[in-house]
């Protein structure tokens, strides 16, 4: 586990104020809003290092671009993500993990690691919210 400093701190707490996915530029800019000198650089390495110690989910936008959100969930868990607003809820699939299993058995693969996040319309969008095409994640690799 890496230092606690105030750049690294600040960062979580910007992360834990956001209700869903935002990009590191987009988090810069909010901490810059409220007068952090913090560098782009430091938010980059900030949210890499918060993804690696499970503490962030990270994915990837469809234009490639790596999102974070904080991560309320300890341990292994998986995500179900409105397409439209970003909204995501932590979710626990024991299924998921055995059909992982299973099948990497099957195929004679050990150790397996997976991803699973369910995109969809949250029920404030199913309502009938216009679409946004701000939000489009596909998953990051583990």
């Amino acid at each position: 586990m890496k230092r606690n400093t105030w750049q690294r701190q600040a960062v979580r707490e910007a992360l834990d104020s956001r209700p869903g996915f935002v990009s590191a530029q987009e988090l810069h800019a909010g901490l810059r809003e409220g007068g952090s000198p913090i560098g782009l650089a430091t938010v980059y390495r900030a949210l890499a290092d918060l993804a690696v110690e499970g503490d962030a989910d990270s994915l990837h936008s469809a234009d490639g671009e790596s999102l974070y959100r904080a991560c309320s969930t300890p341990g292994h868990h998986h995500h179900l993500i409105c397409r439209n607003c970003g909204t995501t809820v932590e979710i626990a699939a024991d299924a998921v993990e055995q059909w992982a299993a299973s099948t990497a058995a099957a195929h004679g693969f050990t150790q397996p690691r997976h991803i699973v996040d369910i995109f969809g319309l949250c029920p404030a969008c199913s309502a009938g919210a216009p679409p946004s095409a701000s939000v489009a994640p596909t998953p990051s690799a583990p």
